[in-house]
């Protein structure tokens, strides 16, 4: 059965909606598309707030999207908001106002989840394949630059240096191009340090280009050069438009080149942005595919349609927490045997605690990652994992979601969930509650891998009345890991019950 879904994306140079059919295979198609040119980023990058006047325009704005929403008969829908609204001050206001007339809630996302809504559109388009891809995403209020693989995102990282911020912060009016685009130039050379250590050593197949701008800069290639598609632009042709484009006045571009008067200011600095990248990276061509964050909250939705009740790209979520693992060093061969027990532990007692796959994953991330404050600190590591893990986002995960997985690995040793502690009392009833249960799983968990070597293979657990029975199958007698587990499970006990841990198995070591 066919379904029709929206989605819109307000952005710091225009909103914009995409509605689209979804057929019973799970594709969609776009079947309407509406831009209003509501230039939030103009207020913000400027005075930090959204002025009553553009408020006004996005609130005409919304109005039109949601007689469309009810004219398409749209069953589900997601209005997403980035860097501008994310910034202004005011960008609570707004949203508040948008759902109270209007019933369409705005989420603002963090660039971690731009990204990630970007690569999902990517790689429906483009077989990525075993290649590593290069996605740059050139918004009006930042750039968010990831290197990516089917998989999922290896690494992301977002430079503010949008084209509307370079036009606002700099300030076009009154300065001559020449003097404009140097400081344009300098500019993005800030970020030049930061933009070669994302890219590190990593070697990069192939470059995606994302954004209103690339895509009009795509055209622009097509005309000038006289080519059959936008979809491509090779390093020397960026080049040529880039200095094009800083030659020509906006009224050139807009006569000549047949650009959008609120594309062509916006454009040039876009361009000088892509080039600089390009020559970073030293790739020689961009694919341009024509998609962005719509066309990944659009596949987000689908995804939710197709498999209800589990939202969360998992996949994504572990390649990015595993690569923050390594990032901090951490213990690979431990954090995977603690991660994969207590995975164990909580599907043989699902039956008891009622919980949902989100929980599951946050369980996942807290489990790989509880050590990670080794690289701060030894003796208070649990306390440094917090930090890290609130400070260094995983791709797939809210904030929300975060904050619970760093509250697990926190409390994965010494003291126990703490209403002394701001960070766990500062969390609703029903989220502590599910913290201190994930926590007496991984607390158990992590004491069955006590020696760090492995030895526990896995965990076998059998309810009965009020006690729960936990055997261990591994290498070696596993006394250390028995010793550890009397230990440490009091949490759990008070949690689930009685917990009587039996005879183990002891597995046989395969001859070579």
């Amino acid at each position: 059965m066919s379904s029709t879904i929206a989605a819109i994306d307000v952005g710091s140079n225009a909103i914009r909606l995409a509605i689209a059919r979804v057929g019973t295979d799970g594709t969609f198609q776009v079947v309407h598309f509406t831009r209003e040119p509501v230039r939030l980023g103009h207020d913000v990058f400027g005075t930090n707030r959204i002025s009553p006047e553009t408020i006004k325009a996005a609130l005409i704005a919304f109005r039109r999207f949601r007689e469309l929403l009810n004219k398409y008969s749209v069953s589900r829908f997601r209005a997403v908001a980035t860097s501008a609204v994310r910034e202004a001050e005011n960008g609570d206001r707004l949203a508040a106002q948008i759902s109270r007339r209007y019933g369409i809630g705005l989420t603002v996302i963090d660039p971690e989840e731009e990204a990630r809504l970007v690569h999902l559109a990517v790689k429906d388009r483009i077989r990525l394949g075993g290649k590593v891809a290069l996605l740059v995403d050139i918004g009006g209020g930042s750039v968010e630059i990831s290197l990516a693989t089917a998989n999922g995102i290896v690494s992301t990282d977002s430079f503010a240096m949008g084209s509307v911020r370079l036009l606002r912060v700099l300030d076009q009016r009154g300065m001559n191009s020449t003097r404009f685009n140097h400081l344009v130039a300098q500019y993005i050379d800030v970020s030049k340090q930061r933009l070669k250590d994302e890219l590190g050593m990593k070697r990069v197949h192939l470059c995606v280009g994302t954004g209103g701008s690339v895509e009009s800069i795509g055209e622009v290639r097509r005309a000038l050069f006289k080519k059959n598609s936008a979809s491509r632009i090779t390093s020397e042709e960026l080049q040529s438009i880039n200095r094009r484009l800083q030659s020509m006045s906006i009224a050139e571009r807009v006569s000549q080149l047949r650009l959008r008067p609120d594309r062509a200011d916006v454009i040039s600095p876009a361009a000088m942005v892509l080039n600089r990248i390009v020559q970073q990276a030293g790739v020689r061509e961009v694919l341009i595919p024509g998609v962005g964050v719509r066309e990944g909250v659009l596949k987000d939705l689908v995804d939710e349609i197709l498999h209800p009740g589990d939202h969360l790209d998992h996949k994504q979520v572990m390649s990015s927490a595993l690569q923050l693992g390594r990032k901090y060093s951490f213990d690979e061969q431990h954090a995977v045997s603690v991660s994969r027990i207590a995975l164990q532990i909580f599907d043989q007692t699902q039956t008891i605690h009622g919980l949902d796959f989100e929980s599951r994953t946050i369980l996942e991330v807290a489990a790989l990652l509880h050590d990670i404050g080794h690289f701060v600190e030894v003796s208070n590591h649990h306390k440094h994992t917090f930090y890290l893990l609130q400070t260094g986002p995983i791709v797939g995960l809210s904030r929300l979601q975060m904050l619970l997985a760093a509250n697990v690995a926190r409390y994965h040793r010494k003291s126990r969930p703490n209403m002394d502690h701001e960070s766990f009392r500062s969390l609703s009833t029903k989220h502590r509650t599910l913290v201190t249960t994930l926590v007496s799983i991984l607390r158990v968990a992590d004491a069955a891998d006590r020696q760090h070597a492995g030895c526990v293979q896995s965990v076998g657990l059998t309810l009965k009345r009020s006690r729960i029975l936990l055997s261990l199958k591994g290498r070696g007698d596993m006394l250390l890991a028995k010793w550890a587990l009397e230990k440490r499970k009091d949490l759990f006990e008070e949690v689930f019950g009685e917990l009587v841990v039996e005879e183990s198995q002891i597995l046989r070591t395969p001859k070579h």
